[in-house]
């Protein structure tokens, strides 16, 4: 499958190489059809890739087998309260229903390997039917090596999420390193990771022990190589071919010529929403959110704008039309842009706050991404939020690191000169340099000190339910959330609303098939991922809940096909 120009023949093609697309095409493939992956980039992995991993399947069998089974009513009745829309409720129970069944078939037929997070609550925990674990499963770590040439092809982390030049840390393996010089045992455990991680450059081009979204793309990527799933990079596709109503192929270009890709049984879009599309986002984006967007460079829209010129429609009623995240944005030396999505790392670790351009915290810090997001966006409209700034001192930044910045690192010059970092010897000098006025913040430091010395958050419960804590930092007490910010010098970075991915997507089915203008399925064409418009309709229940159903109906969707069953 060399340069172009030879037209190709297969049963199912599926357009984005994504942890939806590809779990679509090794279903299929597993099913015995011939496949073919198409992606516009030079490597495979997509949005996944980038991200923590985390996937969002109620019910598993993981959670039976630890003694823990779900009730899947009661998650539903917790879908029901955090989504206030029937729109889409459908596809949601079916979510629930088979997302089990998905995971299941995936680890019995594919490379694909998940654990269960025994405690990593539900992003609404007070709300009815919400768990504290087990809902959650992340990636097994990955052997990269297994991939032989094509580790090459797999697109790696965002920088700022490795180490040492290219070392990934586990989730788990966070808590080891802030303590390596206070613990032996985690000054060992560091120590092993990082000798094997040398021995791995020494044969690679990076660590080849994955963990996070990219060892759930690596795996995923195994599972078509095993399967002999031809996999085009480099590859744009066009146009969608139709005949009689039907999808029935694509025009592509590659190579600089151009080829068709006929496809019997259908197509698949996956491509991975619009987070990279600057016009899409400021038609479809508050004017408060950032141009900029962490995702993958490959996620422009071309699934949706495919869709929609083969007859589809974008769905039009979510909550949000994003799933929202602080992130702060610089420059690395070499010149490139860096978009560092603030999840879990900073803002509910004891010692930071969040204030606004009037020096005012104006939400918990501790909420989840989306939450915080949306408080953003909310009292922005209210009062002015924008821009806004996480603050701590300098124990903070050295034990937990802030934004880009990882912990432990004696040298922060180079994030000073970016302009990504402020620093001041005392609040108010502080706030000369952010721009907002210094009686203000001196006032809220002040406050927040008083409320963290008493260990209560009298302004928005910071560290009062599980979520909060969960993000904390368990070895502080008596609120794992909260400390004082007054040990100079002290630090800030700029914050901008940007996105975890996007939501507004083709409507389709319960099927994935692509519903045209009057709601009747286009033969033949399927949207999972970003490009199918989320099931959750801008509201984010949980950690996992884009990955989550990226597999779940990327698996319907792969059986669909197999089965003959489509429109």
């Amino acid at each position: 499958m060399g340069g172009g120009g030879t037209d190709i023949t297969c049963d199912l093609l599926v357009i984005g190489a994504g942890a939806a697309g590809m779990t679509a095409a090794a279903v299929a493939a597993c099913e015995g059809l011939d496949v073919v992956v198409v992606e516009k980039t030079g490597f495979v992995g997509g949005n996944t890739s980038f991200s923590g991993g985390m996937v969002y399947i109620p019910d598993n069998a993981k959670m039976a087998a630890a003694g823990m089974p779900d009730d899947p009513a009661a998650m539903l009745r917790y879908l029901d309260r955090v989504i206030p829309t029937a729109e889409g409720r459908d596809a949601r129970v079916r979510f629930v229903e088979r997302g089990r069944e998905a995971v299941d078939y995936l680890e019995r037929h594919t490379a694909v390997r998940l654990k269960p997070v025994p405690f990593y609550p539900d992003y609404y925990p007070e709300y009815e039917g919400a768990r504290d674990g087990m809902r959650v499963l992340e990636p097994v770590a990955f052997d990269a090596a297994t991939l032989g040439p094509w580790f090459r092809k797999l697109r790696p982390p965002i920088p700022e999420f490795t180490i040492l030049g290219g070392m990934m840390v586990a989730r788990e393996d966070l808590p080891h390193f802030r303590k390596m010089w206070r613990s032996p045992r985690a000054f060992l455990r560091v120590a092993a990771l990082v000798a094997h991680y040398g021995m791995q450059r020494l044969r690679h081009h990076r660590g080849s022990r994955l963990v996070l979204g990219n060892a759930l793309a690596g795996r995923l990527l195994k599972s078509l190589l095993d399967r002999d799933v031809r996999i085009l990079t480099d590859c744009v596709t066009t146009e969608i071919l139709k005949e009689d109503g039907r999808a029935v192929g694509v025009r592509i270009e590659r190579g600089g010529a151009a080829s068709t890709i006929r496809a019997a049984r259908g197509v698949v879009l996956s491509t991975g929403g619009f987070s990279n599309n600057v016009e899409k986002r400021r038609a479809y984006l508050p004017e408060a959110t950032s141009p900029d967007s962490p995702f993958a460079p490959g996620s422009t829209g071309d699934g949706l704008d495919l869709g929609v010129a083969a007859g589809g429609r974008i769905g039009d009623d979510n909550t949000n039309n994003a799933y929202w995240s602080p992130a702060s944005i610089y420059r690395r030396a070499d010149g490139r842009k860096v978009v560092y999505p603030h999840t879990v790392t900073d803002r509910g670790k004891p010692g930071s706050i969040v204030v606004n351009k009037a020096g005012r915290r104006f939400t918990n810090e501790a909420v989840s991404y989306h939450r915080f997001g949306e408080a953003l966006l909310r009292t922005n409209a209210e009062g002015g939020n924008l821009p806004a700034h996480i603050l701590c001192d300098s124990r903070f930044i050295w034990k937990y690191g802030l934004g880009a910045i990882i912990p432990f690192t004696r040298n922060l010059a180079p994030y000073r000169a970016a302009g990504y970092l402020k620093t001041a010897d005392s609040i108010a000098e502080l706030a000369a340099a952010i721009g907002v006025e210094a009686a203000a913040l001196v006032e809220t430091v002040d406050h927040f000190n008083a409320d963290a010395r008493r260990g209560r958050d009298s302004a928005f419960g910071r560290g009062e339910d599980v979520y909060s804590r969960y993000l904390g930092d368990g070895d502080i007490g008596p609120n794992p959330c909260l400390a004082p910010i007054e040990q100079g010098p002290f630090h800030a970075i700029e914050l901008t609303l940007s996105d975890l991915g996007t939501v507004a997507g083709l409507r389709t089915n319960e099927a994935c098939e692509v519903l045209d203008a009057d709601g009747a399925v286009i033969p033949g064409l399927y949207a999972v991922g970003n490009d199918m418009q989320s099931i959750m309709r801008g509201r984010y229940p949980g950690p996992g809940i884009t990955l989550g159903p990226a597999l779940t109906f990327g698996y319907l969707v792969g059986r669909h096909v197999a089965a003959g069953t489509g429109g």
